[in-house]
């Protein structure tokens, strides 16, 4: 088990969504010499023969934006963990370009991992699943999507369609959860670094990992509460009350409105975050009865450059094996 930390964590990774909700620092908007650079990329990568997810960085050329990106980046890793870009005209293109500027621009931050087994690079986040289906995945509905981290470095989340009514995004600092917990439960703190079995880290079975690890000066944090429950059911080792007393002490704290930061996510918003230090939400929403106008989401997974030193206890998870690999 790695080192417990004791003492509360300070810097920009332990705010608080009302604090800095005002806070022009975590928003980004694009300017037309911006979009200029990505429509030229555009146009490059067509006059190629190219289309995603079959084209690399060097056929999507954005020079002027990389040093952005790569700030961007630094701030994902060692600043507040998120960052939102905002103002890519969605409207003007079409579905095949708008998934090639999100790769694009994905391939330029870090590099996109597999979201399944089929090897999936971009993920459609939609209200298109049958509620009543059991194998029907949370995020394939309009129900509330609970607190939890993805399993990459970095999550991004591309805005094509809002819904009709609601739908907000809420990230909240794994920072700031850990200094309430350190501050109001600290006799719980030592279950939250113990592994416990998760299902569905990109593995056939659960796996073992700890929820908090803090290793090399960095705290992080892997989180799921219907993964971890699922993964004690698989196993057949139940929970036990006090491990349930801590998850039900950590869902109050990270659903706590004076923790979290709550967002609309416009038509043309990026929003990345960090899945070691930021979890993320959505409430629930009501959509559109025409498929075509309801709400959607591009998902798109990363591995970082330059991601932090993970413990031999906190394994790093970056999507699933790409299927020629998996099949080798």
């Amino acid at each position: 088990m790695s080192v417990i930390l004791k003492e509360k964590i300070t810097g920009p990774a332990a705010w608080k969504g009302p604090d800095i909700a005002a806070d022009p620092a975590w928003l980004y908007h694009f300017t037309p010499d911006d979009i200029a650079v990505l429509d030229a990329a555009l146009a490059t990568l067509k006059a190629r023969g190219r289309a995603f997810p079959r084209f690399g960085a060097q056929d999507f050329p954005i020079a002027p934006l990389v040093p952005r990106l790569t700030a961007f980046a630094d701030e994902l890793e060692n600043g507040r963990g998120f960052k939102l870009l905002r103002g890519l005209p969605v409207e003007r293109y079409s579905d095949a370009e708008i998934n090639a500027i999100t790769y694009g621009i994905g391939l330029h931050l870090g590099q996109p991992v597999c979201q399944n087994p089929r090897g999936d690079l971009l993920g459609e986040v939609m209200n298109v699943g049958d509620i009543h289906d059991k194998n029907t995945r949370v995020y394939e509905t309009n129900l509330y999507l609970p607190y939890h981290s993805d399993p990459s470095d970095v999550v991004g989340l591309v805005c094509v369609r809002k819904a009709r009514q609601g739908g907000l995004s809420s990230l909240v600092s794994v920072a700031a959860i850990y200094n309430e917990i350190l501050d109001k439960h600290r006799e719980l703190l030592g279950l939250y670094y113990r592994p416990i079995h998760f299902a569905h880290l990109c593995e056939p079975q659960p796996s073992l990992s700890p929820i908090f690890s803090y290793h090399q000066g960095k705290l992080s944090c892997r989180y799921l509460r219907q993964y971890i429950e699922l993964g004690a059911d698989i196993c057949k080792l139940p929970l036990s009350r006090v491990e349930i007393e801590a998850l039900d002490v950590f869902d109050r704290v990270m659903a706590d409105p004076a923790l979290r930061l709550d967002m609309m996510l416009e038509p043309g918003d990026l929003q990345f975050a960090n899945n070691y230090a930021v979890l993320h939400s959505r409430t629930e929403f009501e959509d559109h009865e025409d498929l075509a106008l309801r709400r959607k989401m591009l998902r798109l997974w990363l591995k970082m450059p330059n991601a932090r030193a993970l413990a031999p206890e906190f394994p790093g998870r970056n999507g699933f094996p790409a299927p020629e690999t998996a099949a080798a």
